[in-house]
């Protein structure tokens, strides 16, 4: 089964568009102040509006309070929120809405703990572990940390580019991959070449 292709960090509909366009199954919207792919509403409004049929909005989050959630779901149409930070089971299941949980991977972090507490996920996102850092680091972390037999599907992050994804959904069979820093010419603006190399890489690495 091919993988599914998810561009992180789009702040311009333009690029939301070329990542649609290009076959990306997903672009994802930050919304946290310390990123510098942080999106307002009404850029996030301006880019979902121009976006085609059947492209899954994932809204992205560390550590929010709910008021500001909510606030987004309101403002916002999102198919699926992302958690990046210290979020409990509870808070990701109290929007009724699909989640995915993040899990910044490093030697003794157990994936099949976080899997059995966030069961009800639609899948968990393993990322690399930078101190102080929630995801969009440009950081590969060692991929045989990943446990066989994960229950729920996996969305493999951190480091991706198109020069390793190829690789990456040939050695760990990801149900997605997951890519921001890695398909842009600077932060938050993304390179129409390097995404259209990435979701080939990955279509060609499940051959």
């Amino acid at each position: 089964m091919l993988p599914r292709v998810k561009i992180c960090g789009i702040t311009r509909p333009e690029d939301g568009v070329e990542a649609a366009r290009l076959g990306a199954d997903a672009i994802g919207l930050v919304f946290y102040e310390k990123s510098p792919r942080n999106v307002s509403l009404e850029q996030a409004r301006t880019i979902v509006r121009a976006l085609p049929p059947f492209v899954s909005v994932v809204a992205l989050f560390v550590n929010p309070d709910e008021t500001f959630v909510r606030r987004v779901l309101d403002a916002c149409p999102v198919d699926i929120l992302q958690f990046h930070g210290e979020e409990s089971p509870a808070f990701c299941r109290s929007f009724s809405r699909p989640y995915l949980k993040a899990v910044r991977v490093r030697p003794g972090v157990d994936l099949l703990e976080w899997a059995a507490a966030y069961h009800d996920a639609r899948g968990l996102l393993a990322d690399a572990f930078v101190e102080g850092a929630h995801g969009g680091t440009g950081a590969v972390f060692d991929w045989t940390l990943l446990p066989p037999g994960l229950p729920l599907p996996l969305i493999l992050s951190g480091g991706l580019t198109p020069d390793n994804v190829q690789q990456a959904v040939a050695k760990v069979h990801p149900a997605a991959v997951d890519v921001s820093s890695g398909v842009e010419s600077s932060k938050g603006i993304k390179d129409a070449a390097k995404m259209a190399a990435f979701i080939s890489g990955a279509r060609h690495g499940s051959v």
